[in-house]
């Protein structure tokens, strides 16, 4: 998708649509990449219409917690975006990522387009390179996102001191950030 600047140039703006566990802990560590635009928690993946967080914890929908992340390809590519997926959860989990444990917090790649199917598909590659048990990331199109409640976007750096937040996500964002001090934000 191709959008106008206010001053007429030309900017890219691309989606893909990531689960890797708790999207608020995926979330956090997106908001600090160069190149990208947005990140918005929410569900994807499963039957059930604009599904409420209850809904979709109960494991009943089919969906799981997602974030789609819009960045612009010309200061971040979309294989980094996935090569940075693939180091900040476990992909070799079915179904877990920690004390989270459901279909709901699975580790899913939702792709818009044949060209980002096979950029998932090449990432899962080189990421199992760097696994000893196989990758279970699923790899499928992308159907519908459904915006999670207001109170879940940026549920990191609005609740910093909530407890699930220090314990679970402030250790994930400071190794992110230090294995990435040189692509994040300014």
């Amino acid at each position: 998708m191709t959008q106008q600047a206010t001053n007429g140039s030309p900017t890219a703006t691309e989606r893909i649509t990531l689960g890797g566990g708790c999207f608020w802990c995926i979330e956090a560590v997106y908001d600090d990449l160069q190149g990208i635009l947005s990140v918005e928690s929410g569900y994807a993946g499963g039957q059930t219409a604009n599904p409420t967080y209850k809904q979709v914890c109960s494991g009943a929908t089919g969906h799981a917690e997602v974030i789609d992340v819009a960045f612009d390809p010309r200061q971040i590519p979309l294989d980094d975006i996935l090569d940075v997926f693939f180091h900040v959860h476990d992909p070799t989990t079915l179904n877990r990522q920690g004390a989270d444990v459901g279909t709901q917090y699975r580790s899913v790649i939702l792709y818009r387009d044949e060209a980002q199917r096979a950029a998932a598909e090449a990432a899962k590659q080189r990421a199992q390179a760097e696994w000893a048990d196989p990758i279970v990331t699923e790899i499928a199109p992308l159907d519908t996102f459904y915006n999670a409640e207001d109170y879940h976007q940026e549920y990191f750096a609005n609740n910093p001191y909530q407890g699930y937040c220090q314990v679970v996500i402030a250790p994930k964002v400071a190794k992110f950030r230090k294995q990435y001090a040189q692509r994040l934000k300014a």
